[in-house]
């Protein structure tokens, strides 16, 4: 008989592994857990477990993610997810094979990142900016306006990861602060240069956070967030972001569904590799351990060559 309780014990014995020997973060955690959970449920119906399945069950359960509309890179990350699992298992001769070893994922091409122009990307700071300014604005709306152009400011000037962000320390705030202490996937920090522009809008948004719990006469120890919420973390969460994000884009003029905080870190990307920057300087700021990841944004620098040579050979066609 299939035992449930064994799945979610190798589960969390695999999850344990992850964390300690690779450093993988929560949300990659989370991502894996999701993911092993739904393939347990599949199993349910065969009465198979993740210690006795074969390769032919692993085919079905793929098919079946096809048919319930999953893209194929959904697809390639939850058998990326299963190889890991079982290798795992055979690691640790829980397994005496490995049914994933001979599985192909679907076909994918590696598509583009969407990326917003320099215009675009000063239409939502310039719009931003204009809210916070707001004259008929009460304190706690000119608070939350301030807060989502100082978000704005500082993602586009460091290219950091959503999570990063959100869950900066107050102390990134200090006047004399010209670079800030990231901690990244892993736990791996890194440094990041800050502009005057995101030093700027940090230092007024904490200013006028603190004049904002002056006039509540809260007396409680300021946050240890730069951006605190009342919320289980302690700090503004991803979603509430990336929500404020479509609303101001819809505001600016843009489309909500080609903006985001991961959208904004590309623009980050393209945008200093279009202006010159070395493809290694970009792949630290963005903290990517493989430059492979980077290199995505070649495209960018392709374009970039190809104008170089059509407006600076002397032979080109004018």
């Amino acid at each position: 008989m299939r035992s449930k309780t064994s799945d979610a014990k190798l589960t969390g014995l695999f999850l344990d592994m992850l964390a300690a020997e690779q450093g993988a973060g929560d949300n990659t955690l989370q991502a894996y857990r999701r993911d092993l959970e739904d393939f347990s449920e599949f199993l349910v119906r065969s009465q198979q477990s993740f210690a006795s399945v074969q390769t032919e069950t692993l085919r079905d359960y793929l098919s079946d993610l096809d048919t319930r509309g999953f893209k194929s890179s959904s697809v390639a990350r939850r058998l990326s997810a299963l190889r890991h699992l079982f290798r795992f298992l055979l690691n640790e001769r829980i397994r005496s094979d490995d049914p994933a070893a001979i599985l192909s994922g679907p076909k994918r091409g590696r598509g583009l990142p969407k990326v917003l122009s320099i215009a675009d990307v000063d239409r939502m700071l310039t719009r931003a900016k204009e809210l916070t300014q707001a004259a008929d604005a009460s304190p706690s709306r000119r608070l939350r306006a301030m807060r989502l152009y100082c978000l704005l400011e500082v993602l586009y000037a460091t290219g950091l990861r959503v999570s990063e962000l959100v869950s900066l320390p107050r102390s990134a705030a200090r006047n004399d602060a010209r670079m800030i202490v990231v901690r990244g996937k892993g736990s791996k920090e890194r440094l990041v240069p800050l502009n005057d522009a995101s030093r700027s809008a940090m230092a007024e948004f904490l200013g006028l956070t603190e004049a904002h719990s002056a006039a509540r006469k809260k007396n409680a120890a300021p946050s240890k967030w730069l951006f605190p919420s009342s919320g289980e973390s302690g700090h503004l969460t991803r979603q509430h972001f990336a929500r404020d994000l479509k609303e101001l884009a819809a505001a600016s003029g843009l489309s909500p569904r080609l903006v985001s905080p991961h959208v904004l870190r590309h623009a980050f990307a393209s945008h200093l590799l279009h202006n010159g920057a070395d493809l290694r300087i970009v792949q630290t700021l963005l903290g990517h351990t493989d430059i492979s990841t980077t290199q995505i944004y070649t495209h960018v620098v392709e374009e970039r060559l190809k104008s170089l040579v059509r407006d600076l050979h002397p032979l080109a066609e004018k």
